[in-house]
């Protein structure tokens, strides 16, 4: 499994999960664009943003079916609010024998600012609901994406074109 932010300009923020050996991935199928909840039951990709010196912090859950999600939190698991989000997220799952490829571009009038710390994660469910959680870090032995010590990518401040 690989994640990366692909690129950030004016308009989105790109981001891409490779998943090698897909043979018995579950892929949620086809719903449509819109907000859902509880995506991580089955194979999905999350992208946590935390802004320097702030406890609170935005997480952003992405599924194949093209359901999405965003909260806010105050702290860790706590004080959880609906983030808005005015353009839906753009997201493409591509499969293949050898690989697995999911692109999401957010919105960048909808994400926080940078500079700030990012957690790049995903769940991934295979056939007969073996399930494997993945993420930059895993700070304790059950994982949790919701730890700031697993926010361990970061995006510096932007410069001026």
């Amino acid at each position: 499994m690989e994640a990366k932010i692909l690129s950030i300009t004016d308009s989105w923020m790109r981001v891409r999960w490779r998943i090698d050996g897909p043979g018995k991935l579950v892929v949620p199928r086809f719903a449509g664009r819109g907000r859902a909840d509880n995506l991580w039951e089955t194979t999905c990709f999350e992208m946590f943003v935390q802004q320097p010196g702030d406890t609170g912090y935005s997480e952003f859950n992405l599924s194949p079916s093209e359901r999405w999600a965003a909260y806010d939190f105050t702290a860790p698991r706590e004080g959880m609010s609906e983030r808005d989000f005015a353009r839906e997220p753009d997201c493409a799952m591509r499969m293949g024998q050898a690989m697995a490829i999911f692109d999401a571009a957010l919105p960048r009038s909808q994400m926080p600012e940078p500079p700030f710390a990012v957690g790049l994660a995903a769940v991934i469910e295979e056939e007969g609901g073996v399930k494997s959680y993945w993420s930059l870090c895993h700070n304790s032995e059950k994982p949790d994406f919701h730890d700031p010590a697993c926010f361990t990518a970061s995006l510096g401040r932007l410069r001026a074109a």
